[in-house]
């Protein structure tokens, strides 16, 4: 009984029956909801970041910076100050730090000027990564051909299929297997010590392709790329001059042109006029004369050639050295 009373008392308690204001529970849906808006307003919204706390991910998009343009961005940069936020990603080893997306150039720049970097920072795994720096590089202007095959053949190097790489740069799979045919014909080191020759197409990189198929021709380029008289040319000179070596190396196999035949040279007579012609090769000397030339002179000598060559040869003999006698 005792046992039934203290629980018919809790249970008639006052403050235990008491109706009273219950805790509202928010549906888990709409938490998940309000998170991920929480998530994308942070997301969207432009930090200022040490650049010390940045650091380098994704691929190489670009082959060398142009000192001059980026100069340029230095000055535009401490005149008007950053008008573009960069794209970086929670570092995912490092907590704290960052890895830049995008905007490589404007963070150089940022830490030459000892200036915070505006960014927005994205949770992005390392596919979304590759798609939003593939996607950034389609619509820049500046970006050359050689600098895209390399991004693609980066990516095809890491195990990305052609499909994605098509969607990373915007492009078609035919597209996808010409950039694929020059980023994988050369070296990362070799293409930037070129750089990104703004100036040559595809058909020039092509063209180096073919001839790189030739060791001895690869061997000369890639020998004259360390060389000191390499860096004296600007991006696109340096793939004129390795072009050329290549070249060089190419055409240096060919077999020498034949020497152009002897000419004869005219033979005065007696009054100066040319009376025959006389044609010396390796192999011996021809004597030509014309019936045009002097009207029966030809004649007259095939009559008197052998004693006309009695004579010459007699006076050849003379002329030779005596011998000393043993």
């Amino acid at each position: 009984m005792a046992r039934k009373g203290i629980l018919s008392t809790a249970l008639s308690s006052p403050a235990a029956s008491a109706p009273g204001p219950k805790p509202k529970m928010m549906p888990r849906g709409a938490v998940g909801a309000l998170q991920s808006s929480l998530s994308k307003l942070q997301e969207s919204a432009v930090q200022e970041i040490d650049p010390a706390l940045i650091d380098d991910a994704g691929y190489e998009d670009r082959l060398g910076i142009d000192g001059a343009a980026q100069n340029q961005l230095i000055e535009s940069l401490q005149t008007y100050g950053q008008q573009v936020p960069v794209l970086l990603r929670p570092h995912p080893k490092a907590p704290g730090r960052f890895e830049i997306v995008y905007g490589r150039r404007r963070l150089k720049a940022l830490r030459e000027l000892g200036l915070p970097v505006k960014a927005m920072v994205r949770q992005l795994d390392d596919h979304a990564l590759v798609m939003a720096q593939g996607q950034e590089n389609t619509s820049r202007l500046d970006l050359s051909f050689i600098e895209k095959a390399s991004f693609a053949a980066q990516l095809q190097e890491d195990g990305y299929d052609r499909p994605t790489i098509a969607a990373a740069l915007s492009i078609d799979l035919p597209m996808v297997s010409r950039m694929l045919k020059v980023g994988t014909a050369f070296t990362l080191p070799f293409l930037r010590l070129i750089g990104s020759a703004p100036g040559i197409g595809r058909d020039r990189w092509m063209t180096l392709v073919k001839l790189f198929e030739d060791p001895g021709a690869r061997g000369r380029a890639v020998a004259y790329s360390n060389t000191p008289d390499f860096l004296t040319h600007d991006s696109d000179g340096r793939f004129e001059a390795v072009l050329k070596r290549a070249q060089d190396a190419h055409t240096a196999a060919k077999p020498a042109p034949a020497p152009a035949p002897a000419k004869p040279r005219p033979l005065p007579g007696c009054n100066g006029a040319a009376v025959a012609g006389i044609k010396t090769t390796a192999k011996g000397i021809t004597l030509t004369i014309s019936g045009k030339d002097a009207p029966g002179f030809d004649a007259w000598f095939d009559t008197h050639a052998e004693e006309i060559m009695a004579e010459l040869h007699g006076r050849w003999q003379q002329d030779q050295p005596e011998q000393p006698e043993d």
